[in-house]
């Protein structure tokens, strides 16, 4: 029998399949890894919001820890929706307890359009705990501003600010273009790897409103390329190019907000 390769993502749920865990999971299986889901929330929503959210026990998102690292080898993990304070140093506790392989931290403390995720009390323990065990993170435009302080308006401002969130203990930083404005032609992703390389990443900007999932499908398919033992450049090369093939092949599901293509990435990134 042929022995898989592990990725595990450390997420909530979405119930329509088009974010958190399940875009992870339909990230792992494209990218032909084992793909394994610890649950730390579920939402109950569609195409047209978010209605209700539960939020898992402390001691159930433990056992699932325990569970797992006691039967599997994990080569690879991201972390997605943490929720609160508690479950980011419940988390955190366990990637130091466990080894589980390369560490992709996609920050889930602000959303596309700018809203806040996580209370005070959570985004600090996400600073002091979590932030420095990432061996990349991957933080969309308004992450980046909150995480730095900056106002990112020019290149040399974005590498500033990859130059801090490396300082925070971050080894490799992946600032994600902003995709906001209807007006714009391209997408620029800016990698600082751990060497002081960097490296940018451009697509044509697609003005469409079936983007659900995309930071989640991109840091999932860094995590499955580097349980693959794929370096870090080629990873994030990948998965720009898996992201981007899923925006550009747009499907209709639900009636506003879709989700975007993993059946397209996975046929064209061959």
């Amino acid at each position: 029998m042929k022995k898989e390769i592990i990725t595990l993502t450390i997420a909530g749920n979405d119930s329509d399949g088009s974010a958190g865990m399940t875009a992870d999971l339909h990230s792992f299986y494209a990218r032909k890894v084992y793909g394994m889901g610890l649950l730390t929330a579920a939402v109950a929503g569609n195409t047209t919001g978010i209605y209700a959210q539960e939020v898992m026990p402390i001691s159930f998102i433990q056992k699932q820890f325990d569970v797992l690292n006691d039967d599997f080898a994990i080569s690879a993990l991201k972390t997605g929706m943490l929720a609160n304070k508690e479950i980011i140093t419940c988390v955190t506790a366990n990637l130091r307890k466990y080894d589980m392989g390369k560490i992709v931290i996609d920050p889930v403390i602000m959303t596309k359009h700018g809203n806040t995720l996580l209370d005070d009390d959570a985004y600090q323990a996400f600073l002091d705990e979590l932030l420095p065990l990432a061996d990349i993170i991957t933080p969309n435009f308004y992450e980046q501003q909150k995480l730095t302080g900056l106002s990112l308006d020019s290149k040399e401002e974005v590498l500033m600010g990859a130059k801090m969130l490396q300082a925070m203990g971050a080894k490799n930083v992946l600032m994600k273009g902003r995709h906001d404005s209807p007006h714009q032609t391209r997408v620029t992703d800016v990698l600082l790897a751990a060497d002081g390389q960097v490296y940018e990443f451009t697509k044509p900007f697609i003005n469409t409103e079936r983007i659900n999932g995309t930071g989640d499908t991109l840091s999932a398919v860094i995590a499955a390329e580097l349980a693959k033992k794929m370096s870090i450049i080629d990873s994030v090369k990948i998965a720009k190019d898996f992201t981007y093939e899923a925006i550009a092949h747009p499907i209709e599901v639900g009636s506003k907000y879709g989700p975007i293509n993993h059946f397209a990435a996975q046929e064209d990134i061959e």
